[in-house]
């Protein structure tokens, strides 16, 4: 990077964007100003001087990445969006934070052009950050990992501007230990210490040295301190130099102590919890306009020579894109084939013989889903070149390593049970789900490879936040939960899932697949693998299922369903006996072998029963109304649900005569047969529900 040029200009530039962040928020009423002007020339520095992106190309391959993780201060994006000719302009500032403008209270992901990641919840910013790293340096192994260092097209960095309450939430801390860990050089974070959050002075609850926890964590720390002198002076320079500095050490992620005053230089209310989170008012913002000299009657005022400026980045952006752009074809000309994997890849397509490379699993045995799901992972890891994941130290629980592939963590701490590789493909979290979840939408994020991680259903609470994000932001993260019912077992109630499916079922935009058999895991693999415009968690069985046997297409008979109508999300797996149903029966995972059993005894008796297997009641639910009515006919109205766990999402398949056999309380400490017979979750249950449902929809 070349030495810093900085004159009068850049300072009116900055100070206009102080101004801007506060005509915005006191426009609308409310918002955080404070951050956003002291934070003006930090942000400025990086969009206008260190980080190498094209504004009129959003989404170039080769671009550094920005995320601002304190993402309540959004003007400090917005504002040099609009400043460096993202796509903002001064309306959309004056719009904030109301309906239907670009410029939401935080930054969202697919809303406004620039913004790499929806940053609401603190900390989660800085951790899917790490994610962005992680990418980096797989997909360079994936493209081109005999590179020297700096010299390949797939080699750039990732900024961070991270707050006190960032670093605060605890999942900042395990990310944070898992990039010093993995030596993420390609991880740059300036940490604006400006001590103040909602309650004011942060001693009141925030008195760590951070340096030191993250000199801990290994990272490169540096701390520029502007007010060091006792004058506070916004060194711009020594920022620059410690970014230059963080960008030399590529061995370890940098963390730059940025010591600031908030709200800088509002008169009054700077270093207070009030300029944190709400509008400075009209006496204090003339103050400010005052000081900075700038006129107090006008608000949104941007000097011509200040937009003429920083709009030059447009141009600049064209230059070093087209830079890059030689390089880049060089690359591609020197390697046809890894380019033809880079086109398959960034186009989201999957390659050829995914279908092929499906295990089929034998009827008649028995084998657990989670088993099921390793071998499916190895088979489809071995014509998947970019996929890749691993558990929250839950490897032999999870079975989420890809059989042969060395682990992604620095040779250095490989173990006598795994072979470390920096571009290796199996990842080891440690006890951090929720690192995990926020890791893993910062590697989706960063391009098309596709990263699963793995841990227990029940642990599924830890990753909420981040599983949430992702849905919100139609990411394709995928989790991978096993231990998905009480049959796990002997480690009782805190282990064993009850609500969590019926939670995770609630979020919008995320698909929850539960797989009956070893087959429908293979289809449901395909199929996740597949979709690309949201995330999906797997859940899967600890305790062995029979695999059923099944037929090549619909359920004929008493010919079972094939395994890939999964697709489908819900399907006729075995067809009533006559086929015209007098009783449905509905059941997903572990309990669908409950629901055929139950056919089968029902049949004894002279009742007619459908069973339908749901691995996934989202997918189902996006089918046309002709095909769900094939499946559960409107004029069927008794019906039963079975499975381990809360009943509350299978009331809408269950209509006014259905009956639900469900586990409405916590679990217990005892083997699976015992609590299934304990708790009710049997084929003689359903059988009776059956009969019961049936009663009711004669009366």
């Amino acid at each position: 990077m070349a030495a810093l040029s900085w004159d009068a200009l850049d300072n009116k530039a900055v100070d206009t964007a102080r101004i801007l962040a506060a005509d915005a928020v006191e426009k609308v009423g409310n918002g955080h100003p404070g951050t956003a002007m002291s934070l003006a020339p930090a942000a400025y520095l990086l969009f206008q001087k260190v980080m190498r992106q094209d504004p009129s190309d959003t989404h170039w391959v080769g671009r550094d990445r920005f995320i601002l993780s304190a993402g309540h201060s959004s003007l400090t994006q917005y504002v040099q969006l609009y400043l460096g000719g993202y796509g903002l302009e001064l309306d959309d500032l004056k719009a904030l934070r109301t309906w239907g403008s670009k410029t939401p209270g935080h930054p969202e992901y697919g809303h406004t052009d620039g913004v790499e990641i929806t940053t609401g919840p603190l900390g989660q910013g800085i951790s899917s950050a790490v994610g962005f790293a992680y990418a980096q340096r797989f997909e360079r192994g994936l493209f081109d990992p005999d590179a020297a260092d700096g010299t390949s097209p797939f080699d750039h960095f990732t900024y961070v501007i991270a707050g006190d309450g960032d670093l605060q939430e605890g999942v900042s801390a395990e990310a944070s230990s898992l990039a010093g860990h993995q030596q993420l050089g390609n991880l740059i974070a300036i940490y604006d210490s400006n001590q103040i959050s909602i309650e004011d002075d942060t001693n009141i609850a925030f008195t760590e040295n951070v340096a030191a926890r993250y000199e801990a964590y290994g990272w490169h720390v540096q701390t520029v301190d502007w007010k060091k002198t006792g004058e506070y002076v916004e060194d711009v320079q020594a920022l620059h130099d410690a970014i230059l500095a963080a960008q030399g050490e590529r061995s370890k992620p940098s963390l730059i102590v940025l010591k600031t005053i908030i709200g800088w230089p509002s008169p009054k209310k700077q270093n207070t919890g009030k300029i944190h989170g709400s509008a400075l008012g009209a006496e204090e913002l003339a103050g400010v306009k005052e000081v900075l000299g700038f006129d107090p009657a006008e608000s949104f005022v941007v000097a011509d020579e200040v937009i003429e400026r920083t709009r030059g980045a447009i141009e600049r952006g064209k230059a070093v894109h087209a830079e890059w752009q030689k390089g880049f074809d060089a690359w591609a000309a020197a390697n046809p084939d890894k380019k033809a994997l880079f086109d398959r890849i960034e186009a989201g397509q999957l390659p050829d013989g995914v279908e092929d490379a499906l295990p089929v699993f034998e009827g008649g045995t028995d084998v657990s889903t989670r088993a099921a799901s390793g071998k499916v992972l190895g088979a489809l890891g071995a014509v998947i070149p970019e996929l890749w994941g691993g558990s929250a130290d839950l490897a032999e629980s999870n079975l989420t390593t890809i059989a042969g592939a060395k682990s992604f963590i620095p040779a250095q701490w490989s173990t006598h049970e795994w072979s470390g590789d920096p571009y290796g493909r199996v990842l080891h979290f440690g006890i951090r789900e929720h690192a995990m979840g926020a890791i893993l939408n910062g590697i989706v994020l960063h391009g098309n490879t596709r990263a699963f991680g793995g841990t227990f259903l029940i642990f599924s609470d830890y990753m909420r936040p981040a599983v949430r994000l992702a849905a919100l932001m139609k990411v394709p993260s995928i989790f991978v939960w096993t231990h998905d019912s009480v049959a796990l077992g002997e480690d009782g109630p805190t282990h064993q899932p009850i609500e969590q499916l019926t939670t995770l079922r609630a979020i919008p935009g995320l698909d929850i697949v539960r797989p009956a058999d070893a087959n429908e895991v293979a289809w449901a693999w395909k199929t996740i693998l597949e979709r690309r415009h949201n995330p999906a968690g797997i859940a899967l069985s600890r305790q062995n299922l029979p695999v059923f046997t099944r037929g090549e297409g619909v359920a004929e008979g008493d010919t079972l369903a094939s395994a890939d109508n999964v697709v489908r999300g819900a399907y006729v797996l075995a067809e009533a006996p006559g086929g015209t149903p007098d009783v449905i029966l509905i059941g997903t995972g572990s309990e669908v072998q409950f629901a055929l059993e139950a056919r089968e005894q029902l049949k004894a008796e002279g009742v007619n029963a459908r069973v339908v297997s749901v691995p996934s009641q989202e997918w189902f639910a996006e089918q046309s109304a002709e095909y769900r009515e094939s499946v559960l006919p409107v004029s069927v109205t008794a019906r039963v649900s079975v499975e381990a766990g809360l009943a509350l999402t299978w009331a809408p398949y269950l209509g006014a005569h259905g009956k639900a056999v469900s586990i409405e309380h916590f679990g217990a400490s005892a083997d699976y047969k015992t609590l299934y017979r304990e708790f009710g979750i049997t084929t003689d249950a359903v059988v009776q529900a059956a009969k019961d449902s049936l009663a009711a929809a004669a009366s």
